[in-house]
């Protein structure tokens, strides 16, 4: 159990916690909500002695394994497999000492701890985490040094879950992941089995994974049993009940100040009235409870709309080099009105295919047809490296009116994106990463669009903003493309589903929840490789007969892996062997690893066979 007892914690001379008090049960998943810039990083600091609290205690079991994701990304040429096995100290230190040591005794004490800690089996663990987080077979061979910072980050997380903390502490986990990555995320933390404190803006996600929500409110914690939407109408009838208790106390004390003022000078109720005089001063007022108002987020609407179709795709091709399309065979038609999110894994195309739409990439081939003097808007969360940090958002809205615009203009344009008065006059530099979206969406859309293609437009947004962000949405009344890790807003926002896989884009006949089966499904597939197996098979064509001769093969090796691993795991576990032949259970450790190693591969390999046995079974 992890206790935060009558704490209280100041930054920068900002009270953020002041004497709070909450008992953390052992195993619990936590999902720790509020707003942005109340403290929750703040806090988890707290709980790993990186900052000090001002007063109170925090207890925490002895010798517990904290851990949390690198703040730096991990590169090197170290593959990415070998990167996530390393995060086991104990295990790759033990390893190293297996090839050196002399000492009989000390060779069984490392032989028996291996198996202690299933360090044979580690590779196969890793190469699953990898490969639920994105990386597939070939990927997770390749070095970390070839990687952008957002890939590499979830390398980071993948080894934080690898070494399984007591203590699992994640901030924001979901903000490099695609939709894909976040499936396979939720259903792992919802299985993890220590205790999780998690900071998450993602209802999904605080759904799925957690048993408890912590609520930073009034520089108070209050914890709630279930996931966020239990809290939410835990916490909205609590405020109806206060509120009710508030008008309640407000008439009695009414009535009260109504009997001391209209007797208090007589002298036959002077006694009466003095008691109700002393009772008013006991009564002490119920705070009433105010709340932030939630962000601002405003979407500007297309002065005239546009007859149906705005784009036609017939046989479109789109790349980055002539000759090497990246998607093919486009035939997608969108109306004025459509509201659709794009699905599959970061790598397959959706953000070439945005940028088609936005006419940032040419097509290659192919006929496109679109509305004459449409209007797009494109936001993608990499711009917000163009907003310019030594100015306000006056000066990026000025900079977007004509010129000789009136300064009454130009302010009314920056509060209607939410930046009013002071606000509009801060420097971005000065801004949280959810006005800087603010502000870029505000800029994106400035003009009126048809067409709004958003980009993961979540990240950095709190609960209270992304609800903005779904009001906003569903108020534009143009088109919009969605990309989004955030399951509940393509739930509140999207009526069709696009899929962005082996090449090409089409509708995707099921709903979010089929999505969800299919990708905790085919994580095999995804670890393989989609587009390897997809080349592979256009290349050989093989038949469905053929596949299932191979799955066959490939079920009887497994079981001789799996028999052969149980054999060794015996001989190993015999502590005699190590003393009276170290040589032999070095030698016999060694095999372990190679089979373990031998039936993660196989395991792989059979259930991509299976699932493409599965497709051509269904065709």
């Amino acid at each position: 159990m992890i206790v935060l007892d009558d704490i209280s914690l100041r930054v920068a001379g900002k009270l953020l916690i002041d004497h709070a008090s909450v008992s953390i049960p052992e195993g619990a998943h936590i999902g720790v909500v509020g707003r942005n810039g109340c403290g929750k990083t703040t806090l988890f600091r707290a709980i790993e002695n990186e900052v000090d609290i001002e007063s109170g205690v925090i207890r925490k079991p002895a010798r517990a394994r904290i851990g949390k994701v690198a703040q730096e990304a991990p590169s090197g040429p170290d593959s990415l497999l070998e990167r996530v096995l390393a995060a086991d100290t104990e295990r790759a230190a033990l390893l190293i000492e297996r090839e050196t040591a002399k000492d009989p005794m000390r060779i069984a004490e490392i032989e028996i701890r291996l198996v202690d800690i299933d360090a044979y089996s580690a590779p196969a663990k890793a190469a699953k985490i990898l490969a639920g987080l994105g990386f597939d077979e070939a990927a997770q061979a390749r070095a970390c040094s070839e990687f952008s910072g957002g890939w590499r980050m979830r390398v980071a997380l993948a080894a934080l879950l690898f070494v399984e903390p007591d203590l699992l502490l994640l901030d924001e986990p979901t903000n490099y992941l695609d939709l894909e990555g976040t499936l396979w995320l939720q259903d792992y933390l919802a299985k993890y089995p220590h205790t999780i404190i998690l900071i998450s803006h993602d209802r999904d996600l605080l759904d799925t994974s957690v048993t408890h929500i912590l609520h930073f409110d009034q520089k108070k914690l209050k914890l709630y049993r279930g996931g966020f939407s239990s809290f939410d109408r835990q916490r909205r009838e609590k405020l109806v009940l206060d509120e009710k208790a508030r008008k309640k106390q407000d008439a009695a004390r009414a009535h009260m100040q109504a009997f001391v003022d209209r007797f208090k000078a007589k002298a036959s109720k002077a006694r009466q009235a003095q008691s109700r005089v002393k009772a008013l001063a006991k009564m002490e007022p119920l705070a009433t409870h105010i709340e932030d108002a939630p962000a601002a987020i405003s979407i500007r609407h297309p002065e005239k709309t546009l007859s149906p179709p705005i784009i036609v795709y017939d046989g479109v091709s789109v790349g980055y080099e002539p000759g090497k399309p990246i998607l093919r065979n486009l035939e997608l038609r969108i109306d004025e009105d459509d509201r659709i999110a794009l699905l599959g894994p970061n790598g397959n195309g959706k953000s070439t295919f945005a940028k088609l739409l936005a006419e940032r990439l040419k097509p290659d081939g192919g006929k496109v047809v679109r509305a004459s003097k449409m209007e797009v808007a494109y936001l993608a969360q990499h711009q917000l490296d163009e907003l310019r940090a030594d100015q306000s958002p006056a000066d990026h809205v000025r900079d977007l009116m004509p010129s000789g615009t009136h300064e009454s203009k130009i302010r009314a344009r920056a509060a209607e994106m939410g930046f009013s008065a002071a606000a509009a006059d801060t420097k971005v530099a000065q801004l949280s990463g959810g006005e800087k979206a603010r502000l870029l969406l505000g800029l994106a859309a400035f003009h009126g669009p048809h067409l709004l293609i958003l980009d993961e437009p979540t990240n950095h947004l709190d609960i209270e903003a992304r609800a903005a962000l779904i009001e906003a949405v569903n108020d534009y009344p143009g088109a919009v493309i969605l990309v989004s890790h955030d399951r509940h807003l393509l739930e509140a926002c999207a009526d069709r589903l696009w899929l962005v896989s082996n090449g090409t884009v089409k509708p995707y006949e099921g709903d979010l929840d089929q999505y969800r089966r299919d990708v905790l499904g085919g994580g095999a597939e995804r670890m393989t490789g989609k587009e390897k197996r997809a080349a592979n098979k256009a290349a050989s064509k093989p038949s469905l007969g053929n596949i299932n001769k191979k799955i066959a093969s490939l079920e009887t090796q497994v079981q001789k892996l799996e028999e052969e691993i149980s054999r060794l795991d015996a001989q190993l576990s015999d502590a005699d062997l190590h003393s009276r032949n170290p040589r032999e259970a070095s030698s016999l450790g060694a095999a372990r690893t190679r089979a373990s190693d031998a039936l993660a591969k196989a395991e792989a390999e059979w259930l991509a066979l299976s699932a493409e046995s599965e497709e051509m079974g269904a065709q």
